[in-house]
This record gives C-alpha cells, structure tokens and sequence, in this order.
C-alpha cells in the first residue's frame, strides 16, 4: 500500500494528540479569541506542538501547516496539514464533536490523512489509491440519488459563504430528506462510513479540509469547492455521493 507508513503515523499522532486534549478537557480549559474571531485554548497549542515534534522527529525534510501558527517549508515536497483541534467551540463547552485532523500533501494532492473524534470513540484514516478505513473496516458511501432519501449535513447556515445563494438556500434545503449539523469533521466521517450523503462547509481552511477531503474521496464520494475545483484552498468545500453532485452543484450555480 502506497503512504502505508504515512497513514499508520498520522493515526496513531491523532489519537495521541486527542488523549492529549481529553486531559486537558478533563482537567478544565478556557479559551481566547484569534484575530479572525475564532476561539483557541492552551490545549490547541500543547497538541500542536505535539504534532509539529513528533513530524519533526520522523519526517525531518517534510514542510507543516497548522492552524495555530506552525508554518515550516520543507525541502521533500511534502506537506503535513494539521488542525490541531477542528472544534474549539464544541472543545470548550464539552460537546463530543470536535477532532483531531492530520493530512499529508504532496504534488499538490493529499496522499495520506487522519482524524481522530475522541468523544465519539471514531478514528478513520485513509492513503491515496488504497481507501479509507475506520479500524480495520474499509468504509464506503452510501448509494443515493434523490435528496428526499438522502442526509444533508451542512456546516453553519449562519457563516459568510452562504450570501452569494443564501436566497436560494432554504428551498434548495427543503428537498432533503433530513439535515444535520455536527461541525464539519463528523460531518465528513458520516459521509465516509455511509451514514450521511452530503458535507457542505461554506467557510473553511486548508487544515479544515485537508484530511478529511482524502477521506471522504476514499470512501467513494465526490470533493469540490464552490468554484468546482478539486482544491482544499478555496475557502468552502462540498463532498457528497456520485448520485446527488449534480443537485449538490445546482446550489452555486
């Protein structure tokens, strides 16, 4: 399997930076606001730091991105993309829905990727070309075609995005079958085991996306931004299954 070694180290950091911030939470947090209004806490830093030494003790020549502030250029060609904690907001006030997320990009293309949920129990990895997987259990999308029969889950109907089809967004919405929220990571890890049908995040980062867009691509499903190109770094994202990425792309059009 190509990026075995990759994968099997990025799951096993995840989980290692999600015990790390369950200690914190256990222990009690308080969070700060950044710049761009989003909060942050001492645990998203310990568990950046983490990752950023444990990269570092491995793949010395590979570059890091993170969101709280790691920025290294590597000399590999080699990426490593890392939220250290993708839900501060749901972290602080104790709701089970926040992950730890790690992806590798090389060439432009994310090859090898995790995420950790710990209040859910759930770790998914996934390597370019050999599938996602949740344990042992390769998972796959569901078969849907029509959104009546199909789960939306979508990420902030409140955020900026929205605005350029927020007058067309509720009738679009209505033709669901159901719709969820749980925040952008879980939203996608439902996807991929084909427990829902359709991720829409209308405002995100590269390390928002960039573990969870090989996932879900692994799983069998469809990834775009709103432009319609297959890039983490367009501000928003879509992922859903084959069957509905037409009506999914009506909604930008």
């Amino acid at each position: 399997m190509a990026f075995a070694r990759e994968m099997a180290f990025a799951k096993q950091l995840a989980q290692e930076a999600g015990r790390l911030a369950s200690d914190y939470l256990r222990s009690g947090v308080s969070s700060e606001i950044k710049g761009d209004s989003s909060p942050v806490t001492a645990a998203d830093r310990a568990c950046e730091q983490l990752i950023v030494d444990s990269i570092t003790r491995e793949f010395p020549d590979d570059g890091i991105l993170g969101e709280e502030g790691a920025n290294r250029p590597g000399q590999s060609g080699r990426k490593w993309i890392i939220d250290p904690i993708d839900g501060t907001r749901d972290y602080v006030r104790g709701i089970p829905l926040w992950a730890v997320l790690i992806g590798l990009e090389q060439d432009e293309e994310i090859v090898a990727a995790a995420a950790c949920n710990p209040g859910q129990g759930l770790t998914v990895c996934a390597a370019k070309g050999s599938g996602a997987w949740s344990d042992d259990v390769r998972m796959a999308i569901a078969d849907r075609t029509d959104p009546r029969q199909a789960v939306l889950c979508f990420n902030g109907f409140n955020k900026p995005g929205t605005q350029p089809f927020a007058d067309r967004l509720l009738p679009w919405v209505r033709r669901f079958g159901a719709v969820r929220g749980f925040g952008g990571s879980l939203d996608a890890m439902l996807l991929a085991q084909g427990k829902g049908d359709v991720w829409i995040d209308p405002n995100a980062a590269p390390w928002d996306l960039a573990a969870l867009k090989l996932i879900v691509e692994e799983a069998g499903a469809k990834f775009g931004n709103f432009a319609g190109e297959n890039s983490i770094y367009g501000g928003n994202c879509y992922a859903c299954v084959p069957g509905l990425e037409s009506y999914v792309r009506e909604l930008f059009i």
